[in-house]
């Protein structure tokens, strides 16, 4: 019994990244901007950093598939990814459509045999890349709560929360 395969990673990355998209419009574009901290990734930075995840996947899991990654570069990995490249709020939210259905397509073509192919981590272990490509979406979950946070300082209510307002306040009365 397999209860949890390619199939069912597919279907949540397309809802993680239809509640990315989400809030990527909920926020307005005039905040964009706003950073939490002086060092931290500002709003269209943190939606850029995760339109772009994917293509560090298509680098270690796509043609090459090192079956290693000591001594990657992930920090060049970064630098060669056009996050640092200022856009529009409509061009992030396009990015973000484009690049995830552009990620689902591409995982859709993966055998379960290269999914099952373990891949050496730096300072020893292993993970499957099917562990792996899980954490990508994860990844993307951890900026999502971020954003999530974000909304609440500017005050924006997640849609998250939105939707269960009519519930809430139905049991209550």
């Amino acid at each position: 019994m397999n209860l949890y395969g390619p199939t069912q990673l597919i279907e949540s990355i397309r809802t993680v990244r239809r509640n990315t998209i989400v809030i990527a419009e909920d926020i307005p574009e005039d905040e964009y901007g706003y950073r939490p901290s002086p060092e931290s990734r500002s709003v269209a930075e943190t939606l850029v950093h995760i339109a772009f995840l994917s293509q560090a996947d298509r680098q270690l899991h796509g043609d090459n598939r090192p079956s290693s990654l000591e001594g990657f570069n992930f920090g060049e990995l970064i630098k060669q990814s056009e996050e640092k490249q200022p856009r529009s709020k409509s061009e992030i939210v396009a990015l973000l459509c484009a690049e995830g259905e552009h990620w689902c397509d591409w995982l859709a073509t993966f055998p379960e045999t290269v999914l099952a192919e373990q891949v050496r981590m730096p300072g020893g272990g292993s993970k499957t890349r099917f562990e792996m490509l899980l954490g990508t979406k994860e990844h993307e979950m951890h900026h999502r709560a971020q954003l999530m946070v974000i909304e609440r300082l500017l005050g924006i209510v997640p849609h998250l929360t939105r939707n269960r307002q009519p519930a809430r306040e139905k049991a209550t009365v």
